[in-house]
Order: structure tokens, then C-alpha cells, then sequence
């Protein structure tokens, strides 16, 4: 079982706290939706729990059956899709799957994950020459099916059409139950399947 235990923490940027005093548990095959306004906090959140940037104050443990975690090793055990996240753009399609399983297994094949993305065209092509949407449709697969235990999203259909917007919904409420599910997000279609709603705004 992975535990995310949060006890009391909070983010200052200068002399502004953006949120503080936030305490909660997060558990395996559950999944949980982050709201707030524009600069509540949201991203900024997710960073931290996924071990990108650290706390100002309180603590944060990583536990799996019963079991700390060491930070260093926490990102063996998750996965992350967010917009502000660079691919390798002189890769291929081809070449960016295959470096990010080199690192990061995946619970599909290549092929099969090109199929799920429906880029079979788009195999050779460099990844610099994708529209925004392809790329962050991209992101997600990648996330979405690595084989790993934690699962964060951070406005995930972010430059994605309508089309695109229900390959999420449809993907994402396959991936979910396996796995312990964040999401950081202001539209409630893409967390409305979430078991529970957490508004930041509570922790100001």
C-alpha cells in the first residue's frame, strides 16, 4: 500500500505564503482532485509533493507498506504529465517513448502506445514539429502508462480539443484504478470521477 502522509505544510514565496497549514493523507487506488482559484497554489502543490521543489515548512512522507520512502528514491515510484514539462524535441515520436522507457518503464508497448495515442503517422516525425495539443496529449500517454504507483497530473487538458478531451477521460478513468491518482485542475470534467475533492483555498 503507498501512502502519501502531509502534515502541515505550507509555500512562501518572498513575504507571501501561498498556501499553509495544509495537512492531508493520500492513499494507493484512490484519486483525488485539487481545486482553486488562478494562483491558489495548485501547481505549486503538485510540485511539492512530487519532490520538484521542496516545502517552506512542515513535513511530507513517502510510505509503501508500511515502509518510509527516502526522498531521493521517490521518483522511482511516480510519474508526472504538467505543461510546463519539456520533451526532448529532437527526438522522434519513436525515440521520445523509447528514452523515456529506458528510465521510466512502461506498462504498454511502443506500438501499442502510438496505437492508444492514434499517431501511427506520426512515428518518425520529430517531436518539434507537433502541434501543442499533440504534445501534451503526449505527456499524458507517457504518465498515464508508466508503471508507476503515484500518478500526478497538473491541468492535463491543457491545449487538448474536444476529441482529445474525452481520449483523456476515456484513459485516464482505465489507468486510475491501479493507481494512487492527484490532479491539479479548475474544470470538473477532468477529475469529476475523483473520490475526493481537496480546495486549496482553505489554506490560506
Amino acid at each position: 500500500m503507498t501512502k502519501i502522509i502531509v502534515n502541515n505544510i505550507g509555500k512562501q514565496f518572498g513575504r507571501e505564503w501561498i498556501f499553509k497549514n495544509f495537512s492531508f493523507n493520500f492513499f494507493e487506488n484512490q484519486s483525488y482532485a485539487i481545486t482553486g482559484s488562478n494562483g491558489s497554489g495548485k501547481s505549486t502543490l503538485i510540485k511539492i509533493l512530487a519532490g520538484i521543489i521542496p516545502a517552506t515548512i512542515g513535513e511530507i512522507d513517502y510510505v509503501y507498506n508500511e515502509k518510509k520512502v527516502y526522498p531521493q528514491d521517490w521518483f522511482k515510484d511516480l510519474s508526472i504529465a504538467a505543461p510546463y514539462l519539456e520533451l526532448v524535441e529532437e527526438f522522434s515520436l519513436k525515440e521520445m517513448i523509447d528514452f523515456h522507457n529506458s528510465f521510466k518503464k512502461l506498462s504498454v508497448k511502443r506500438e501499442e502506445l502510438i496505437e492508444r495515442l492514434g499517431f501511427q503517422k506520426s512515428t518518425h516525425k520529430s517531436i518539434k514539429f507537433f502541434s501543442s495539443g499533440m504534445k501534451q496529449k503526449l505527456k499524458l500517454a507517457l504518465a498515464m502508462y508508466s508503471e508507476a504507483k503515484v500518478l500526478f497530473l497538473d491541468e492535463p487538458t491543457t491545449n487538448l480539443d474536444e476529441k482529445n478531451i474525452s481520449w483523456y477521460i476515456e484513459n485516464i478513468k482505465e489507468v486510475s484504478a491501479s493507481k494512487l491518482l492527484v490532479i491539479c485542475s479548475n474544470q470538473p470534467y477532468e477529475y469529476n470521477f475523483c473520490n475526493q475533492v481537496i480546495n486549496l483555498m482553505l489554506f490560506k
